[in-house]
């Protein structure tokens, strides 16, 4: 993984001309023995031998509140986008972008739920991105945050690592959407 200068990029394109869908990975569903203060700790005992790299920053401890609490019984319905304009977007152009599709932040617990259910739709020589508002990620050196990354490489291994918030660009990050199915809350 490739951590890049932050850069704002100037266009005169709305942010729903930025952005494309990459897959509709369907239904999301929060198991019956999901429990969340430990969520990150048993995902990581079932599955530390099926990852390439895993961050051992990617903890209960380290991200105990995300914007949005799973509980058993939700329904999520899962979208991954990718940006299409030259350059980079700016997290505000992203963070934008979600706001419009009512997109809930569900941090690296989400993600978590996006390997067990859906690993096998995600399309390979990508990373996958759980966005959550700054002041709910692991605060990290020089003023960054950790925002989580499921990726998924060309020969299929997996890999869950942080990368920094404030600058997370590139055509290869593909940004996860979650949203409230009805009922489910």
């Amino acid at each position: 993984m490739t951590t890049t200068l932050c850069a704002p990029v100037s266009t005169k394109t709305t942010e729903n001309e930025k952005f494309v869908l990459f897959v509709d990975l369907g239904i999301i569903t929060v198991p019956d023995d999901y429990m969340h203060k430990s969520r990150l700790t048993t995902f990581y005992g079932l599955n530390q031998d099926r990852f390439l790299l895993y961050q051992d920053e990617i903890t209960d401890v380290n991200f105990p509140y995300p914007s949005r609490i799973l509980k058993p019984g939700n329904k999520f319905r899962l979208r991954a986008f990718r940006e299409i304009v030259p350059g980079r977007t700016t997290l505000n152009m992203r963070l934008g972008f979600l706001a419009t599709q009512k997109a809930i932040y569900t941090g690296a617990q989400g993600l978590s739920l996006v390997f067990d259910q859906k690993r096998d739709q995600l399309p390979r020589a990508k990373w996958y991105v759980s966005f959550d508002v700054k002041e709910r990620l692991l605060a990290q050196d020089h003023n960054y945050h950790g925002v989580p990354l499921l990726g998924v490489r060309g020969d299929g291994a997996f890999l869950l690592t942080l990368d920094h918030f404030e600058c997370l660009s590139g055509n290869n990050n593909i940004f996860l959407c979650f949203t409230e199915m009805k009922g489910t809350s």
